[in-house]
């Protein structure tokens, strides 16, 4: 079993900066892939990033990349999600997952089924 717990949301300017971070309980936190997703009001959950069980590998959606940074710290059992340079459109609440199941599955990432554990979500506003 495995609990996740997210923190750092909150209200930011655009062109601001905030840091996520997701706290995970359990064994084994070094052994499997970590994510954020995010869902906006009125639309569906879609991926953001992810990271692989060591920290070597990292996807990121288009819309991201060059923005946003994920890492973990394996000794904290914890995940973090720094996102610079904020845009309105970022606002959402964000969830961090768990695929207990793999390091890393380089093809099924970007899926919501990959994941077997979510936290409750944390909301992201930017003002514009």
């Amino acid at each position: 079993q495995v609990q996740l717990d997210e923190s750092g949301g909150g209200l930011v300017q655009a062109g601001g900066s905030l840091r996520l971070s997701c706290a995970a309980s359990g064994r084994d936190f070094s052994r499997y892939a970590m994510a954020w997703f995010r869902q906006a009001p009125g639309k569906e959950r879609e991926f953001v990033t992810t990271i692989s069980c060591g920290g070597g590998r990292t996807y990121y959606t288009d819309s991201v990349k060059g923005r946003f940074t994920i890492s973990r710290d394996n000794a904290q059992n914890t995940v973090y999600l720094r996102m610079n340079s904020l845009k309105p459109e970022d606002t959402a609440v964000y969830y961090c997952a768990a695929d207990t199941a793999s390091c890393i599955n380089s093809g099924g990432y970007r899926s919501l089924y990959q994941y077997d554990y979510w936290g409750q979500g944390t909301q992201v506003t930017v003002s514009s």
